[in-house]
């Protein structure tokens, strides 16, 4: 299999593993987790409208493109694992890069993670409480064994992880294909009735911004593979390839896929129940329903992984940089993965399994992600013009990036009047991560036992996990 960490020049890297074919898994098993599973029912609860809700999807894909085109440019001119936060602190410097780690560690991905692994819980007892709502402490239970086993796997094995993530994501295809092709046939043979009215529902801008935050959270993923660019063989070529393979795919399967459902389920059944498959397959595959629930554990188990693979190796790059703590940027010897930044995602995410109501926890995380990512395409901007002798192996049109952020301008704002409680919390978590970062990374001249206690708990967790100290790969203005 050949050594797992090299060196090069002295410093101790990762050694690209991961593959076109294992990238375009990573986009599409990360996109289908539990999403298109539950996100119908948050779509149409706030439209209330077929017409609208299908609309929602196809802009839901269309935006999702343009910001995979624009983190395709991104993750070629800045090839360094941590996404979002490796771009933020490569156009406006330490502080702003640390406010993106310090929202992604708090609210992004463990509630990220927290969601499609309850969406897991749910399908997988759902089947045991056919004609009422199955108990939330099982779900959670699940939901947190799901994090679990994962982690370990995460801790064990990097292809052990990808093997998962190809194999689930054929799964889920499979899955979505066959209740796309009997959802036609349904149409097929004569059952329109739920298209009947289509364009009646709420049309409001805070009703819409709310529909477009539970689409666009089924479209999330679509820049995790910018997370782990690092790893990724051949970045320049197959970062942009992985994208346009994988989005228009997720796209058109996820239209079809809605389109199947509001043909079989009806509107009050999409509104009061999100396990909206477990309805379609009870109603069109009778004795074999029970697949459709074990189809959707399969996918959002895959889902999970996808997230946690990325999420540790984001906390690892802000180690690397001085923004998160020295044993974030652990990795095993052998097995080259960050067991010390996996176990904390794990525990993180656990926490946010205290509520069990997917929708809210939506609605919460999704304002700061967009800002966060509309902060990466502005910096984009930003880099063409202060860095223009940066290489860039892509370059997007102009128009690319400012329909994007004119996009995320109204996911942004438009929350601002309509939750402005949510908007508040995380407003106050961003902003309470300056005194952290002046107190914990800008102070220099910290305590000598302050030191010691820190230097202690990293060689602690070196001999606990086996792990040594690995450093980011050159950045991209010093490779060819």
């Amino acid at each position: 299999m050949g050594e797992e960490i090299q060196a090069d020049d002295g410093k101790v890297t990762l050694k690209r593993k991961i593959t076109l074919f294992n990238g375009v898994g990573i986009i599409i098993g990360t996109i289908i987790g539990s999403g298109i599973f539950i996100s119908p029912t948050g779509v149409y609860l706030y439209t209330g409208s077929v017409a609208a809700s299908l609309l929602i999807w196809l802009i839901c894909g269309l935006l999702s493109t343009l910001g995979a085109l624009c983190y395709a440019e991104l993750g070629t001119s800045i090839a360094r694992s941590g996404g979002d936060y490796a771009y933020i602190y490569t156009a406006f410097g330490p502080l702003p890069a640390f406010l993106r780690m310090w929202i992604a560690l708090l609210i992004i991905r463990p509630t990220t993670q927290a969601i499609v692994a309850l969406t897991f819980g749910h399908y997988v007892v759902k089947p045991f409480f056919p004609e009422c709502e199955p108990p939330q402490n099982a779900v959670k239970l699940l939901a947190a064994v799901c994090l679990c086993i994962l982690t370990a796997i995460n801790c064990i094995s990097v292809r052990w992880t990808m093997r998962i993530q190809d194999v689930f994501t054929t799964s889920k295809l499979l899955a979505l294909i066959v209740i796309i092709i009997s959802g036609l046939y349904y149409i097929g043979i004569g059952h329109s009735e739920n298209f009947e009215n289509a364009l009646e529902g709420e049309y409001g801008a805070g009703q819409i911004a709310l529909a477009f935050y539970s689409g666009l959270f089924a479209f999330g993923g679509w820049n995790y593979l910018n997370f782990v660019t690092e790893e990724l063989q051949d970045p320049y070529k197959n970062l942009p390839r992985a994208i346009w393979i994988a989005m228009p795919m997720v796209t058109i399967i996820y239209v079809m896929a809605n389109l199947a459902y509001f043909a079989v389920v009806s509107k009050m059944e999409m509104m009061s129940n999100p396990a909206v498959a477990v309805i379609f397959g009870d109603r069109l595959f009778g004795s074999w329903s029970w697949l459709i629930p074990i189809f959707v554990a399969l996918s959002t188990f895959g889902g999970v992984n996808g997230v946690l693979f990325t999420s540790a190796r984001l906390f690892a790059t802000g180690a690397q940089e001085g923004h998160m703590p020295a044993f974030f940027s652990l990795f095993h010897i052998d097995k080259q993965t960050p067991i010390p930044s996996l176990i904390f995602t794990c525990f993180f995410s656990l926490l946010m399994l205290t509520t069990s109501n997917v929708f809210d926890l939506i609605n919460y995380y999704s304002q700061t992600l967009w800002l966060s990512v509309g902060a990466s395409v502005v910096g984009m901007l930003w880099l063409r013009r202060t860095r223009p002798d940066l290489p860039r192996p892509i370059k997007v049109n102009l128009a690319i990036p400012a329909l994007f952020l004119i996009a995320i301008a109204c996911l942004v704002l438009i929350p601002v009047y309509t939750s402005p409680k949510d908007t508040a919390i995380g407003l106050g978590i961003l902003l309470s991560g300056i005194p952290v970062y002046y107190l914990c990374v800008k102070w220099q001249s910290k305590p000598h036992t302050y030191h010691r206690a820190s230097g202690c708990v990293l060689r602690f967790l070196q001999k606990l996990c086996s792990c040594i100290y690995v450093d980011s790969l050159e950045k991209l203005s010093n490779e060819k």
